[in-house]
Order: structure tokens, then sequence, then C-alpha cells
């Protein structure tokens, strides 16, 4: 035992030796240092000049030209913003609760909407929608530009066929955009929508053209001329009238609603196509009011039967399936039965097409038709008619003059067991319309609620909503009782929130309506 103790102890002897002497000399390596390192300050390089150039960027990929054509184009589109007059008769200064109470009833109050515009000339020709500016109260219009100039702005003239309009501003040397051929557009290029939506002012967004000569059936006139350009840059609220550009910076469209079940953007956008917006804007500059050229001829667009039977190769073309005696078709030797294959040339595929071809022509301007007839194809020239709007229906322009008769059916109030009798209504002033609820027959519990009345130039009324129309959903919701459509209703003005109605026509159509 003595023997291995020492062993051991040696042994530990040894490894404390060497584990000191390690120690010892690490120390005087400096290897336990802890004195701070020397810092050496070294220059960094910098640059200004990008690896790719611009041009470089550009031959790569359209995208790349965005910002360019952002810098280019957004001072030429305007924030255009309107105040809109329900009636034009004030209230009484100093007039007490009731007067004001009774007053209101057939005056709802003033509304302001907004905008968009593009600068067309240096000289302050502004391009809009015609829905932006109706109903405008005098002085009503305000123009602000991108480096936030304030103009007051006079209508120049209006087409509600096409829902444009011409704004003129007393200003010079404006950056006023350029105007492309909408024709050359083609499905799947790059497009740039500028606007101010939700009031954000100067705001950029891109996509591509995703289809062309939409008819979505959005223009609320009996001569609606409807060919849109379609995109999927995003469109909201306040981007009605700005622009959309291809990828030069020109002028194609004229952004003028959207596809949507919320009120807001969803996917898809419309713009009238530059080429029609601009022969409008000229004809409202020069004459005040569009001088638009009629065929005489009633259309339809040829499907798979009627190519068919006329011995067409291709599912293409215009059918006339009636001529206005001695009108202009007439005249020129067109046919009932004859199907248009091109307007001076260009091909047209849809009845909206062929609208849109004649429209860009004034009266007496002559055009050349290629038709399909008896299984070969013909040309004839035809000199157009004057198209002449049907005159409106004499409106009264004094309160007295209106004729209003007593009793629930106008503006009493329904009593409050009307629910009970399977009938109730609601008036919403702010908007200018009455709900009313008619209890379903197979189920009294539930209602089918329609617009009982819509007061005359309230907003309702400017977008195009009209007694009799039913209402099916409200902000999305389906509405089956008044309570429920009052709710959402409500909810939306106290947070100045949009409101939009899917609503089916007397000639049920479907369609929706966004109020702001």
């Amino acid at each position: 035992m003595k023997v291995r103790d020492k062993i051991l102890s040696g042994i530990l002897i040894l490894l404390i030796g060497v584990l000191l002497g390690m120690i010892l000399m690490f120390f005087r390596q400096g290897s336990f240092s802890f004195d701070t390192a020397e810092v050496q300050i070294t220059e960094v390089n910098r640059s200004d000049t990008p690896f790719w150039t611009e041009e470089d960027l550009e031959r790569i990929d359209d995208r790349f030209v965005f910002r360019s054509v952002a810098r280019s184009v957004t001072p030429t589109v305007v924030y255009v913003e309107t105040m809109i007059s329900t009636r034009g008769r004030g209230l009484e200064e100093n007039g007490d609760d009731e007067n004001e109470q009774f007053w209101r009833r057939f005056m709802p109050p003033r509304t302001r909407t907004v905008g968009s515009g593009v600068v067309l000339t240096s000289d302050g020709y502004i391009l809009t929608n015609n829905h932006v500016i109706e109903g405008a109260v005098r002085d009503g219009i305000t123009i602000t530009l991108e480096d936030k100039r304030t103009f007051d702005a006079r209508v120049v003239g209006r087409d509600p066929s096409t829902d444009l309009a011409v704004l003129k501003v007393d200003a010079n040397d404006l950056v006023s955009i350029v105007v492309g051929n909408s024709d050359q557009v083609e499905v799947g290029e790059w497009v740039l929508a500028i606007g101010n939506p939700f009031r954000l002012r100067s705001t950029v967004t891109a996509g591509i053209v995703s289809a062309l000569s939409r008819d979505v059936q959005i223009i609320n006139d009996a001569l609606r001329i409807e060919s849109f350009i379609q995109t999927d840059a995003a469109i909201n609220r306040g981007n009605s009238g700005g622009a959309l550009v291809n990828t030069s910076g020109e002028l194609v469209g004229i952004n003028t609603a959207i596809a949507t079940q919320s009120g807001n953007y969803q996917g898809y956008g419309f713009a009238v196509p530059s080429n029609l917006a601009l022969k409008v804007a000229r004809d409202l500059i020069e004459f005040g009011e569009v001088k638009r050229g009629m065929l005489g001829v009633t259309i339809q667009s040829v499907d798979d039967r009627i190519a068919r039977r006329a011995g067409l190769s291709l599912i293409s073309g215009v059918l006339i399936t009636d001529v206005i005696r001695e009108g202009a078709a007439d005249r020129g030797g067109i046919k009932a039965s004859d199907i248009v294959l091109k307007v001076n040339g260009d091909r047209v595929g849809e009845a909206n097409q062929l609208q849109e071809k004649v429209a860009m022509f004034r009266p007496d301007d002559e055009i050349e038709l290629t038709l399909w007839r008896g299984g070969e194809t013909v040309v004839r020239s035809v000199r157009l008619d004057k198209l002449e709007r049907p005159q409106p229906v004499q409106e009264p322009n004094t309160f007295d003059e209106l004729e209003i008769e007593p009793g629930p059916d106008e503006f009493d109030e329904i009593p409050e067991n009307g629910r009970e009798r399977g009938i109730e209504q609601q008036r919403f002033d702010d908007i200018g319309f009455t709900i009313r609820a008619l209890a379903t027959p197979e189920d009294p519990n539930k209602f089918n609620l329609y617009l009982h009345r819509v007061e005359r130039y309230s907003e309702a009324w400017n977008r195009g909503l009209r007694e009799g129309y039913e209402i099916i959903e409200i902000n999305g919701i389906n509405v089956a009782d008044l309570r429920v459509a009052n709710k959402e209703i409500s909810e939306s003005l106290k947070n100045n929130r949009s409101l939009t109605l899917k609503i089916i026509t007397e000639d049920g159509a479907t369609g929706f309506y966004q109020l702001n």
C-alpha cells in the first residue's frame, strides 16, 4: 500500500508541476491577456451608381419602367372634390326645429364626393368621369394638382352615355398627359392606374390588361356605350376619372368602375378607352356636347348558332337584326341579317365594339362596313345620321309644383304595428331613400326589401338608384329584414364607410351600386 501511495503521490505532484508550468507559459506569451485589441479604422467603399442602369433594367423587363412612368404621369392626374346638392333649395335662417325637420324630409343634406381627373391640355382642360361631378352645386368643384395647388373648376360639358365629363380651370403651363392609341392595347400588357383612392393622393398601382371590350352595364343611361378595358391594376373609390397608362406613359383609358361585392377592389377594374374618351372630350370642348353619328340599326353579337346558319368559318362579327327605314344604314344598302365584320378595316366581334366604333364618328361622316351577306363578303359605305338624345320628361322646378299625395304611400311612416300587417318602411335622409319591406307570402317573418322613395338629386339618385328596385344585399350581407338593413346602413354611415347595395332592377337586371 505504501509503495502504491508513494507512486500516486509522485504522479500527482508531477501533474501539478506540469499544470503550473503551462499556466506560467500562457501568461508569459500573453494568451490570457485582457488588453483591449487595437482597432484600425478602414474606409468603406460607397457608390451612387447602381450596378444596373435604368436603361439596362428597362431592357430586361417592362416592369422596371414603372418608376419613370410614375414620375412623368403622376403630375398630370388631379384630385377632384365635388359638393353635391340634393335639392336646389336651402333652409330658412333662424328656422325652428320643426321647420328644419320638415324641409329635411324633402331635402337631405349636401354631400361631398371625391374622384380623379386627367389634365388633357396645358391651358387647363381636365377629363374626368361624369358621375364624379354630376349634381355639383355652383362653384362646388375643386381641383387639386399633384403639387398641391388648388383651383375652382367649371363644367365644360358632360356625356352620360360614356360617363365622361370635361372641366376647365383657369391655369396655364400645366403638365398634360400624352394620349395613346387604345386600339393598340393588347390583353396581357402592363398598365398603371393612377388616381386618388380613399383620398390617398397620387396613388400608383400596376397590373395587366385582363380583357377588352367589356360591357358590364354599369352606366345608367339609355344611350350608354360600354366597351371597357378591363385591368387587374388595383382601382378603388376615388380612382374614378384617373389615368390608365401603358409602359410608355401614354393614356390608354379613363378609370371608371370596379367589379366588386364588397364596395372595394376585388381584382377587376374598367376604363373607358382613350380613343373614345378623346373624341368625347374634343366634342365637349368644341361644341359643349357630343356630336355622335347614328347607323340606324338594331344589332346583336354573333354566337355559334348564328355563325353556323350564316356559313361563317369563325364566330365573329355583329348581326344586323333590324334596319330603321330611311335611316343611314338603309340608305347605304345595309340589310337585316347582314353581319358586320369590319368598320373601316377594323374587325369587330361584339355588339358593343360596333357601338364604340360608330361612336367615334360625327354626323355626316362616312364609314366603310365590311359585311358577310349570303355566303360572301361585300363592302358598303354609309353616311351617318345624327344621334338624337331622347327628350327627358319635364320635371317640376319649384317646390310648389311637386305633387305630394297624403298617406303612408308617400312620406308618412308606416304605423308601428305595420310589421304585423306585413309591411314596414324606414327613411334614410343622409342617403336620400326610403326602404319598404313587404312580407313574403311563403313566410310572414321574411321580407322583400324595395326602394320605395328615392329623393331626386340625392346621392342615391345620382348613383342611379330608382324606386321599385329590390335590395338583395347590403355590403355583402343578405337582407330579408328591415332591421338588418337598418343596422348595416346605420353602422356604415356612423363609421364613414362606403355602402354597396346589390340590386335587382324592375327589368330583372342585377347590379351593384356604391354610395360614398
